[in-house]
């Protein structure tokens, strides 16, 4: 017996014939080009077969570091916390410096929208890959559903992804003087300026960032009698550590 993430692979395959549908993990995803956006998401919306009425979630996805960071577990899981010794994030850049960010083969940015349809109990992913990095954009879908409104100035502000035909794209989280987009690989944890307020000119000033950044590693102290006479112990890995 199919399932219902199958189901919905087959209906998407009666309705889009041109786009192929992935399932992985029992969740469905299509990937739409920026130029078809609309036309696929109203489809989406009206077909009966389909009737993803709902727009549960909108979010911007950077993938310049992608497969780089240095706090993947996939090898590096016995390490522990040593990992993030050596310096090798772009999340740890200085103001001015350049990121090298990763070649993935893809592009940098998407747009990856959650779909709900309450009348057939059914989930959907849709990705939108945006064609050019340095100027990433893609179609407001505010005219399909009028809840992506705030989502996409989000996104615009965290990730400065642009949305065509967005009738209010400004900044919702940051502030007016915000420089860069915080979300992004390549904008350093620390920001690229900091803000106080000055007594003397009677405002808030912006000013150059003066902290250091860096990674925060855990003093481990091993429970050894040993310490105490001032013995260097011999390294032994059943030795439970005390952070």
């Amino acid at each position: 017996m199919a399932t219902r993430a199958e189901n919905l692979v087959q209906r998407l395959q009666a309705s889009l014939p041109a786009v192929t549908p992935q399932l992985n993990n029992d969740e469905v995803t299509l990937i739409v080009a920026p130029g078809d956006l609309l036309d696929t998401c109203k489809l989406l919306r009206d077909d009966e077969q389909l009737a993803f009425t709902l727009l549960i979630d909108l979010c911007g996805v950077d993938y310049g570091a992608y497969g780089k960071s240095e706090w993947s577990t996939d090898t590096e899981a016995g390490q522990g916390f040593s990992r993030a010794v050596d310096a090798n994030s772009v999340g740890r850049l200085s103001f001015g410096q350049d990121a090298a960010l990763a070649d993935t083969g893809q592009p940098r940015f998407a747009v990856v929208y959650h779909l709900l349809s309450v009348q057939h109990n059914l989930r959907l992913r849709v990705r939108a890959q945006c064609e050019d990095d340095n100027f990433p954009v893609v179609p407001s879908v505010t005219s399909i559903w009028s809840g992506a409104d705030w989502y996409e100035r989000e996104a615009f502000d965290l990730f400065g992804i642009l949305f065509d035909g967005h009738n209010d794209l400004r900044r919702i989280l940051t502030d007016y003087g915000f420089v860069g987009h915080p979300f992004r690989k390549d904008f350093p944890l620390v920001g690229n300026v900091e803000m106080r307020y000055d007594p003397e000119v009677g405002r808030v000033v912006y000013e150059p960032v003066t902290i250091q950044p860096r990674v925060l590693v855990p003093r481990v102290i091993r429970d050894d009698n040993r310490y105490a006479s001032g013995e260097t112990p011999e390294p032994d890995d059943t030795q439970s550590d005390v952070v």
